[in-house]
């Protein structure tokens, strides 16, 4: 898709849609939460912005802008949350040289919220991804990856509940398959499950034995492929429980998000924002006193 059709500077052009059925609305009732959740995936440490000579990507980009950006929006509603979906190493040489330190002390200077695994952040192994995570004070969460024979036992999370404004918001993790993409003696004893199977059931305990308002899977399975390959799109239409799917490893950019049909007839939200930090994503959920969902998608590049 043209990134020119994308997003603009900052406010962005706004796509609004709807969850479970409901119209889309021009106001916001003075009786509506507002939860805004703010997002980013394959960002592959780039620290700098893109220089002037960089095309497509010419001043685009940059740790200090995106911080600029999401200090504004926190500003205006403090009930914002902050993910990623993955691939936050391997890119440039700050990843060479300290290994992802830079990454994840920049990410939680930010005050991320959580984040889920790309296969590239096992490129120093899990050994080197372990080693970096002192340096990062916000959670990772992966529902399919089985780390209990390795030394990351214990140091990731099935799931993550945030209650902002009252709100409960189910956050949980899917990666994709390593065998074949990432070599065996990086990702060592990582057991993959499956993800249909762990998304239906994480999302099931959100939903109705955690009683979350809103469930978030933070997805690194890519967003739509030609094969059978389980995708972003695949997962939204084989599962029940999930609101919205922040997807990576594919870096593709939508134009706005994406809404699909659950196997309960119910409308999933699906949102990707490219790589590199050049675009920060915001979705902006609404709910009324039965806590019915609405939801305002708008996409922000990072300049």
């Amino acid at each position: 898709m043209k990134r020119k059709d994308f997003i603009h500077n900052t406010a962005a052009a706004t796509a609004f849609l709807s969850l479970g059925g409901l119209s889309a609305f021009a106001t916001k009732p003075a009786l509506e939460k507002h939860i805004t959740i703010l997002h980013t995936n394959d960002v592959h440490s780039h620290i700098e912005p893109f220089g002037p000579e960089e095309g497509r990507n010419a001043n685009l980009g940059g740790v200090a802008r995106r911080a600029t950006i999401i200090e504004k929006i926190r500003r205006e509603n403090p009930n914002t949350l902050l993910l990623d979906a993955g691939d936050i190493f391997q890119g440039t040489p700050y990843f060479n040289f300290y290994g992802g330190e830079l990454e994840f002390k920049l990410m939680s200077k930010l005050k991320y919220d959580a984040a889920t695994i790309g296969n590239h952040d096992f490129d120093n192994g899990i050994d080197g991804l372990y080693a970096q995570l002192p340096h990062a004070n916000f959670d990772f969460v992966i529902s399919n990856y089985d780390f209990r024979n390795t030394i990351m036992d214990g140091q990731t999370r099935e799931y993550k509940i945030m209650i902002k404004d009252g709100v409960r918001i189910g956050i949980f993790g899917i990666g994709i398959q390593l065998q074949g993409l990432v070599n065996d003696r990086l990702f060592k004893e990582t057991k993959y499950l499956d993800p249909v199977e762990m998304a239906t059931e994480t999302s099931h305990k959100l939903k109705n034995e955690e009683n979350c308002d809103i469930v978030i899977c933070l997805s690194h399975l890519g967003y739509q492929y030609r094969g059978d390959e389980i995708s972003d799109v695949k997962l939204a239409q084989k599962t029940e429980n999930i609101d919205l799917i922040i997807g990576g490893h594919t870096h593709t950019f939508l134009d706005k998000p994406q809404t699909y049909k659950n196997k309960a007839g119910k409308d999933v939200l699906i949102n990707q924002v490219g790589c590199y930090g050049l675009y920060l994503g915001r979705i902006d959920f609404y709910l009324d006193e039965k806590r019915n969902l609405k939801a305002d998608g708008a996409g922000i590049a990072v300049s």
